[in-house]
């Protein structure tokens, strides 16, 4: 934590969810902590949790009223335009299975879509869309 700036409640948020995460109480946590800056081998488990709270409190929570964690989404018009040229291309595959470029399309318009709404996979990216143009509707 020493490399981490941060305030004194932080640094007690951290210390017990590291120790939360390594089964040990926040008072063990913080020994093991001080006696690891000793030179005693810290356990490797240990070593993990904090390590883990750390990358945690790194992370901004997401803002409260967004969509699944997005704190920016498209425009309305955008996110209609994409989601709509998505199902043209899965229709156009579904009428030609074996086209290769009814296939490029639907993987770029696909990667669009979840690019545009910051989700990994195509069903979040699509759920996504409809939730937030039922929501802006």
């Amino acid at each position: 934590m020493a490399m981490t700036p941060c305030s004194r409640r932080d640094a007690k948020r951290i210390l017990a969810l590291a120790a939360e995460s390594a089964h040990l109480t926040p008072a063990a946590m913080a020994a093991t902590m001080v006696a690891g800056s000793h030179g005693v081998p810290v356990p490797k488990h240990v070593e993990r949790a904090l390590r883990g709270a750390m990358e945690a409190a790194r992370t901004p929570a997401p803002p409260s009223g967004t969509l699944r964690g997005v704190a920016l989404l498209p425009s309305r018009p955008r996110t209609e335009q994409v989601l709509a040229e998505f199902r043209k291309c899965q229709a156009l595959l579904a009428a030609a299975p074996s086209d290769r470029s009814a296939r490029q399309a639907l993987d770029d318009a696909a990667y669009t879509l979840c690019v545009l709404l910051g989700r990994t996979t195509v069903h979040e990216a699509v759920d996504a869309a409809e939730q937030h143009l039922a929501a802006s509707a």
